[in-house]
């Protein structure tokens, strides 16, 4: 197995110690013998028969775009064979050729696919990956690719993410793996692993950010009209909308209820009573129809209305007032729990995405 690429290669867009831009950046720079810029990034993406297609459009156009503002990306799709494939949305993809043809990859990247959870993976395709990781700088999944890279052996012992749908199952499969269930990206060395879809939208911004700097990744977010750039850490999803909906119509009357008017008094006893049933039998209720308890359901629906309020602009301290948390600081532990940033946090980078969507089409 080959060295892994030298990782002090000077990425596009870099600077001379004195400041100067470098040669890759000055008009008319040179070329190296197989015709890319010098000092362009290549990013190589890896495609199959039944390919999510916005896992590869998404972080593509963030590329593209980055180049716009004085990045140096060179983009190409490979297939294990070389040849054309079909995505799930009945696309044809031309390739560039074969994994086993990529010279000078920056960022290898495997796309996913509906099947990958649960149907045996090309063997084909596990070794494309084997092969081109160690020839890249770094190595990247987006949603259900992390089943691949871990197929081929590159996940072990590593964190890693996957969509939230299959981040069990990506659990059970490789137990060597350290899933993290429900983060948007997850950078493990030189390792990156996105959530489901979009989330390969948000990590190919942190590769941006990563390369050149908060300040390009931030313009070509805007450029996108991306509305909210997420970190890595912050969830994949609404608290609530991760519960399953009650099977029983008196359950699901009662979680409407709670749903309908957070900030009321949801305590076990109020909502049993309620109900017209026990405190102990409710909570044996919502542990088989929910699978979760009483009152971490009405903490994850108070937490969604929180989002939304923030979002508003209202403040974290009336926030934490009209939701039922009581305190700024009771909001923030269940915030901080349910989506993985403080509520200051969240509501500041909405604000800041907010003043850039605003500028993008004015």
């Amino acid at each position: 197995m080959p060295a892994r690429a030298e990782r002090t290669v000077q990425h596009a867009g870099a600077v001379t110690a004195g400041g100067r831009p470098s040669g890759g950046q000055r008009r008319g720079a040179q070329r190296r013998r197989d015709g890319q810029p010098v000092n362009a990034h290549k990013v190589s993406a890896v495609v199959f028969d039944g390919f999510k297609l916005l896992d590869l459009a998404g972080p593509w156009e963030v590329f593209a775009e980055s180049n716009r503002f004085g990045a140096r990306y060179v983009l190409e799709v490979r297939s294990p064979h070389g040849r054309p494939v079909t995505s799930s949305a009945g696309l044809p993809v031309p390739v560039a050729g074969p994994v086993s043809q990529a010279r000078g990859v920056g960022t290898a990247m495997v796309v996913g696919g509906d099947q990958l959870p649960t149907s045996p993976i090309d063997a084909e395709l596990v070794s494309a990956l084997r092969w081109l990781s160690p020839r890249a700088l770094r190595t990247a999944s987006i949603c259900t690719g992390a089943f691949v890279l871990a197929s081929a052996g590159l996940l072990t012992g590593r964190r890693a993410t996957t969509h939230w749908q299959a981040a069990a199952l990506l659990a059970r499969a490789f137990p060597d793996v350290h899933v993290e269930a429900d983060a948007i990206f997850v950078a493990d060395g030189d390792l990156y692993t996105s959530a489901g879809v979009s989330a390969g939208i948000d990590l190919a911004l942190a590769l941006v950010e990563e390369d050149h700097g908060a300040e390009l990744a931030r313009t070509v977010a805007q450029s996108l009209v991306l509305f909210l750039q997420r970190p890595g850490e912050q969830s994949q999803f609404s608290p609530s909308l991760a519960l399953p909906r009650p099977r029983t119509g008196s359950l699901r009357a009662l979680t409407d209820a709670v749903a309908a008017d957070p900030g009321a008094h949801h305590s076990v006893t109020a909502l049993a009573a309620r109900a017209h049933v026990s405190a102990r039998h409710l909570t044996r209720l919502f542990g088989a129809q929910l699978g979760t308890t009483p009152a971490k359901y009405v903490e994850s629906v108070r937490v969604d209305a929180a989002v939304r309020l923030l979002e508003q602009g209202l403040s974290v301290a009336a926030t934490a007032q009209q939701v039922g948390f009581g305190s700024p600081e009771t909001l923030r532990r269940a915030f901080l729990a349910g989506v993985g940033v403080s509520p200051r946090a969240y509501q500041e980078r909405f604000r800041t995405s907010r003043r850039q969507t605003a500028a993008a089409t004015t």
